[in-house]
């Protein structure tokens, strides 16, 4: 049996191109079923019953497949006709699923027609993936089958990322995200018609540029002849016979599907209700969050993306599969503290430990939800990526991070500061569909937000007169006249402790909480001049913060110290 040979970067990659436009499909499909049918009129709670079709037909059609096309040889190739077959299916189908709300059915008839055409999209989704996985096997040798499915794993998670913004896309460029009840948006179907040209053109290419082995070739390069494979046990004997890592791997993709299915039949409705306050599946709230969930879909493609290209360069597919799977399980544990909005558990860390524990656990989770934990995970991903890269490119791919980080820092700060105006709180709006508290400031807890949307000062006595009130880069500067007596005056700005007051002299002036949580000023009896007021960050936070700068010369020392012992000693 002759050896195969190794394929250049080019062939591994056009073995696999086809499967980028089949995942745009899949994107498309796992992105906006709910969506469809949702408008089309099927009750939220029975989304669940459609998405049962998708896994079927995945259990049902890529063994017969696989079956069928190792049996299979013909002028076209072996694996290549059911690709194409395939491809040609889900391309029709893309162009009728989301028209079922436009063709003048009833709603029950709506909801048949979309039911059929998802069956056919799955199966001719099914049936196009699996020949990729196939290809590989038969053309690659063992040496170059993780480079050639690290490729395949690229272009799927890149068609991803495409399919998943293509509804967000269109509406920004002005396709209607709106339509009648009952009807999917044009920003939804025209998603599908690019895809599904975007899936035959991939395909094409795919066929016309892969030339697949004849029988006599298939048979040099591989153990088994083709004609000995009509022997084959049937499938009750090979589970029988089949190794204890078959069942292992098994099991964990059982509750990784079970995970992603949830993700992917609730996500819409969860985002829709929650964020934008709607059930009303006809209104362009409504579609808007359908269109934000391909945006956060998006980014845990964009994840896949940058993983796929880190897998290769761990050592152990053991340790790989593990790294990968403990992420995942990460993020999804995560994600329902995150969406948990009623039950946020720094509460119930205040009721556990009291107060003064809560409020320092807090300052964790500040500006938001987890970002402590978001950012040594992050952290933690970008040190092992480093680890990973070649020492040139580490240290520059280091340069990049730091770079990138002290950007969004001064972009984030210049845009704090330029809202810390007298419009530095947007309109809120009881009925409006996104309440908005602020741009710069979060609201105490018991604070009212609707009269925060004046910006002047208030003074409490006729008496006391505001020259002049304004906000310079967080600091704010109140001049006032009093010709009476001790006289108060509330400013807008909400109390939360640690602000200092004081004038021109450095005298300072007491600081209170008036009505709404706002900051009250004392100003004596005919007292006239300019009262500067400031935030006086705790000294602790210069705790935590030195605690950072030596954490960081840490790693960056710990670094340079592990390099330094892996360079092999000098040779005279």
């Amino acid at each position: 049996m002759k050896q195969k040979q190794d394929l250049s970067f080019w062939k591994l990659w056009n073995l696999s191109f086809g499967f980028f436009g089949v995942q745009i499909a899949y994107a498309l499909q796992s992105a906006n079923i709910s969506r469809i049918f949702a408008t089309l009129g099927a009750d939220p709670h029975s989304l669940s019953y459609f998405w049962i079709l998708p896994p079927l037909m995945g259990i049902v059609v890529q063994p017969i497949v696989g079956t069928l096309s190792d049996r299979t040889w013909c002028r076209f190739g072996r694996r290549i006709p059911y690709l194409f077959i395939g491809s040609a299916v889900a391309v029709a189908v893309m162009c009728l699923l989301p028209n079922a709300g436009s063709f003048g059915m009833a709603v029950s008839t709506a909801m048949v027609f979309g039911l059929i055409s998802l069956m056919f999209l799955d199966t001719s989704i099914n049936m196009a993936m699996q020949p990729f996985k196939m290809l590989v096997g038969d053309m690659v040798n063992e040496k170059q089958k993780s480079l050639a499915y690290s490729i395949q794993s690229f272009l799927c998670n890149s068609g991803s990322l495409i399919g998943y913004v293509f509804p967000f896309f269109f509406t920004a460029i002005g396709i209607a995200n709106e339509a009648p009840k009952g009807v999917v948006p044009d920003s939804v179907i025209y998603s599908f018609y690019i895809g599904a040209a975007i899936l035959i053109l991939c395909v094409l290419y795919t066929t016309l540029t892969v030339k697949e082995w004849n029988p006599k070739e298939y048979a040099e390069y591989n153990e088994r002849k083709p004609e000995a494979e009509e022997q084959k046990a049937g499938w009750v004997e090979l589970l029988k016979n089949a190794p204890s890592m078959f069942w292992k791997v098994g099991l964990v993709q059982f509750f990784c599907w079970a995970a992603f299915m949830y993700m992917w039949t609730y996500t819409n409705g969860t985002i829709a209700d929650t964020v934008w306050h709607t059930t009303d599946v006809s209104s362009a709230a409504y579609q808007e969050a359908g269109n934000w969930v391909g945006v956060l879909f998006f980014w845990q493609a964009l994840g896949s993306v940058v993983w796929a290209m880190v897998l290769p360069r761990i050592k152990g597919e053991k340790l790989a599969y593990a790294l990968s799977l403990a992420i995942g399980a990460t993020g999804f544990a995560v994600l329902t503290l995150v969406l948990s909005l009623h039950a946020f558990p720094w509460d119930f860390v205040e009721g556990w430990f009291g107060p003064a524990v809560g409020k320092v656990v807090g300052m964790f989770q500040f500006p938001f939800r987890f970002l402590s934990l978001g950012t040594l995970l992050l952290c933690a991903a970008a040190l092992f990526a480093l680890q990973l890269l070649p020492e040139r490119r580490a240290a520059l791919a280091a340069a990049g991070l730091v770079c990138a980080a002290l950007l969004t820092a001064s972009i984030t700060e210049t845009n704090i500061m330029s809202a810390q105006g007298e419009s530095s709180y947007a309109t809120y709006n009881q009925n409006a569909t996104i309440n908005s508290v602020g741009t710069a400031e979060y609201l105490i807890d018991g604070a009212s937000s609707y009269e925060a949307i004046w910006a002047q000062p208030k003074p409490a006595s006729g008496d006391l007169h505001l020259i002049s009130y304004e906000k310079r880069e967080g600091v704010a500067y109140v001049s006032v006249e009093n010709d009476g007596g001790e006289a108060a005056i509330s400013l807008p700005i909400y109390n939360y402790g640690n602000y200092y007051a004081a004038d021109e002299s450095g005298a300072p002036f007491a600081i209170a909480s008036g009505e709404n949580m706002r900051i009250v000023l004392t100003i004596p009896a005919g007292y006239t001049g300019t009262i500067h007021v400031r935030y006086h960050a705790p000294g602790y936070w210069r705790a935590f913060e030195v605690l950072s700068a030596v954490s960081l010369l840490g790693v960056i020392g710990c670094g340079a110290f592990v390099r330094r012992k892996r360079r092999p000693p000098a040779t005279v």
